[in-house]
């Protein structure tokens, strides 16, 4: 929302909104550009019919105070997809959706165009290296990469974000069952992607991950009048823990790693083979890519690094822990999870875990009770926690405390094991930055 309001302010725009509070990096971003709001909370009197529309994000309710200020004016309220989808009417819409994985291959895109100087607009959700902000609402621009997600609109408007866009291009990563909260069972997450499909502007085109066997029944039912392009996983070896991709004009090292990443490379390639961007160009732009921000990156301590990733949901965190541990096999992994979202804290879908975890020779899982109060959901026991997972060595603590104390426990041994920290949170509040992050 904060890089929304960023781009409609340099587009000329008279932008204010309102936030119960307001974190880093989006508080300095917004005060730069003079937007940031004078308080923190909500207050009706913001709310007057100068307005031209309000738009809602995910974490106004709705009863809002503001919003119902808004209704009460016949104001008019808008989701920000929606918003989107009207400022990029006009323009070939290239959507890239899926459970996993939809970030990487967002970024991998601007990456490569940002890297020819070919002009588009964007919907990103991670901070790119070379980016001031990461959406981008202009009148020049032919083409808008827009990352699509499955969540809900708003509190008025319960349809999947990525329903709204109508893509002319569009692209599946991969359908894994997530967002418990609102999507119940698996089947009524994965029709979602199922009317993602329909969605597709007759005519248009779908590139799919052709390893993921859900996805492909999808695709395989559907009878839309659109292009199918299916994708796999690259040819590639790993030499002293260096990834070196296998093309005609001979091995490329790239700066990610991961099969699952190197699959979302192979996906971002053919989506940029469909705006203008040749095979060759394509590689020799993605040599410089280094990834998006909380995904696999590698923070330097001591003689080492550590890994530290936004992995989350049960095939996030089995691909990223499958990934480190291929990658550097000579030397015993630590994995570290915070379980932190409403799916991950649920009983009824922490079964899902089940294996995620068995590549690490060491884990320990952590949660803080708080979390499970403000979501209204029951209280977890450790030895739950260490069934669904299926790992009995499994060390699960709720203290972020005692969590920090065994966390400067395992730098100690950095220089010796390699250490994968999974998380959308903070575990707890624990103190990082004397390790380098």
């Amino acid at each position: 929302m904060h890089n929304l309001a960023l781009a409609l302010h340099h587009s000329g725009h008279l932008v204010s909104g309102s936030d119960d509070a307001i974190f880093e990096p989006s508080k300095s971003r917004l005060a730069s550009a003079g937007i940031l709001p004078l308080t923190e909370g909500w207050d009706t009197d913001k709310i007057d019919p100068t307005i031209d529309f309000v738009v809602l994000g995910m974490h106004a309710k709705a009863d809002n105070p503001e919003l119902l200020r808004a209704l009460e004016l016949g104001l008019e309220v808008i989701s920000y997809p929606e918003l989107i989808y009207r400022q990029s009417e006009h323009k070939t819409r290239v959507v890239i959706a899926g459970s996993h994985g939809k970030t990487t291959i967002t970024s991998i895109i601007l990456h490569v165009m940002n890297y020819f100087g070919k002009s588009v607009d964007y919907l990103v959700g991670a901070q790119l290296e070379g980016f001031d902000r990461m959406v981008r609402l202009s009148d020049d621009a032919d083409f808008i990469i827009i990352e699509g997600d499955e969540y809900l609109s708003s509190a008025l408007d319960p349809r999947p974000k990525f329903l709204w866009y109508q893509p002319n291009i569009a692209l599946i990563s991969g359908v894994a069952w997530d967002h418990i909260n609102v999507f119940k069972t698996e089947d009524s997450y994965t029709k979602q992607f199922s009317a993602f499909i329909e969605s597709i502007i007759p005519g248009g085109s779908l590139t799919f991950n052709a390893t993921d066997t859900v996805l492909g029944e999808l695709v395989h039912s559907s009878t839309s009048a659109i292009r199918k392009f299916p994708y796999e996983t690259p040819a590639h070896e790993i030499v002293d823990g260096i990834t070196y991709l296998d093309t005609d004009e001979g091995p490329i090292p790239l700066r990610i790693f991961g099969d699952h990443n190197l699959i979302n490379l192979e996906g971002a390639r053919w989506i940029c083979q469909q705006l203008g961007v040749d095979m060759y160009d394509f590689y020799e732009a993605i040599s410089t890519f280094s990834g998006a921000a909380k995904r696999m990156q590698l923070i330097n301590y001591g003689s080492g690094f550590w890994i530290k990733d936004f992995a989350h949901a049960p095939s996030k965190v089995k691909a990223t822990t499958a990934a480190v541990k291929k990658q550097f096999a000579n030397k015993p992994l630590l994995a570290v999870l915070e379980l932190h979202t409403y799916s991950s804290l649920n009983p009824e879908f922490i079964p899902q875990y089940n294996g995620v975890l068995d590549p690490a020779d060491a884990a320990i899982v952590f949660y803080d009770p708080k979390a499970l109060q403000i979501k209204g959901l029951p209280p977890l026991s450790a030895e739950s926690i260490k069934l669904a997972f299926g790992r009995s060595d499994l060390k699960v603590y709720t203290d972020a405390q005692l969590l920090e104390v065994a966390v400067k426990e395992a730098f100690s041994m950095a220089d010796t094991t390699q250490l994968l920290f999974m998380s959308s949170g903070n575990y707890g509040g624990i103190d990082l930055t004397p390790y380098g992050g």
